[in-house]
């Protein structure tokens, strides 16, 4: 397969160009902004999986009614520590980040902060969300639910969803420590920038009908889990805790990204915030969390490797070389964000994984 072309973007410029496509399909003002914040965020961190390439999807979405435009908003606290958020299918990203500023709330009032998201559109990179939190002295964790394309261990047809899991927790004088993950091997956005990009991917990622490893992404119809059957178990417990705790369908039951795009999602998230100055004192906490991060930067690196990283620096590091260089985005993603055209009309009535 031969690399596409790339163009290079500043930060601001392609928040503009995703807000006002957005806007064009349909949605406020204030969420166009709230959405193209969050993919801005992933394709700033070298998250590509979750940024512009995924627009055109939420544009289709958007103008055929699969996303509630005027969402109502409530939230309901259902114990000291504890709420659930009604998204209303109202787009993920403000949803989800709606749900947050209440989480942190309770977390800071009574230690702990569980907010569950009921009934949402997709979220993006979640990695956005819990780093809001540790920003503000938290430790967050976040899970989500996601439409059917993993095949169990063991297992020949697809069942659960790529179900990530999020996590960040407060550092002294340097960015959160972040840490974003799909449970299976890559997460079906890695796909989609595979396609976009029209490159090979790994025969570990994903399987094609028969089965059997693929190399190519347009073959793809089941990605693998993480580690085996601990991925296994780990994208159950994601369902459970986002899905099944909120009373929304769960499995092969969610709702699919593609099948009819005129419908709601109904997909499920939770956040849990937790302060650590309720069992701790802060200012140690966060002192031990870079003295972790600098006894891992000592650890004699294996062959091959330079230094050894801590879970999910990659992308802190990308993202200050992105500052400096510019975020690199297909040229054919660029080209579309300028252009008049809404959507190209890729996904309606598309299998679980958007091949019609």
């Amino acid at each position: 397969m031969t690399e596409i072309e790339m163009v290079k973007v500043t930060e601001k410029d392609l928040h503009q160009l995703i807000q006002t496509k957005l806007e064009k399909a349909g949605l406020s003002k204030e969420h166009a902004n709230g959405v193209a914040e969050t993919l801005v965020f992933a394709d700033a961190h070298g998250i590509h999986s979750h940024g512009a390439v995924r627009v055109d999807y939420y544009a289709e979405r958007i103008s055929k009614g699969g996303s509630n435009v005027t969402p109502n908003f409530k939230f309901n606290q259902t114990g000291p520590s504890t709420g659930v958020f009604e998204a209303d299918n109202g787009v993920g990203h403000v949803a989800a980040n709606e749900a947050l500023k209440e989480g942190i709330k309770l977390a800071k009032e009574t230690g702990i902060g569980v907010v569950g998201v009921h009934q949402m559109g997709h979220s993006g990179t979640m990695a956005y969300f819990v780093e809001q939190a540790a920003n503000q002295d938290l430790i967050a964790l976040s899970v989500c639910q996601s439409d059917p394309m993993v095949v169990p261990f063991g297992g020949s047809e697809p069942y659960f969803g790529t179900n990530p899991i999020a996590f960040a927790a407060p550092r002294a004088g340097h960015k959160p420590v972040v840490f974003d993950m799909a449970t299976t091997v890559q997460a079906w956005g890695k796909i989609l920038d595979a396609r976009s990009r029209n490159v090979a991917i790994p025969d570990t990622w994903a399987v094609d009908g028969n089965g059997a490893p693929t190399t190519d992404p347009h073959n793809v119809k089941g990605l693998l889990p993480i580690a085996g059957p601990k991925g296994y178990g780990l994208m159950m417990m994601v369902d459970i805790l986002s899905g099944t705790l909120l009373g929304l369908p769960f499995g092969k039951n969610v709702s699919s990204m593609y099948t009819d795009i005129t419908a709601g999602r109904n997909l499920g998230q939770l956040h849990i915030l937790i302060n650590p100055s309720f069992f701790t004192d802060l200012t140690e906490f966060k002192e031990n969390i870079n003295k972790m991060v600098k006894e891992l930067h000592a650890v004699k690196p294996a062959k091959g490797f330079d230094h050894v990283l801590y879970p999910g620096e990659l992308s802190t590091i990308v993202a200050k070389k992105y500052l400096e260089d510019g975020i690199p985005i297909v040229k054919e993603i660029y080209d579309y964000l300028k252009s008049e055209t809404i959507h190209f009309d890729n996904y309606d009535k598309a299998d679980a994984f958007g091949e019609k």
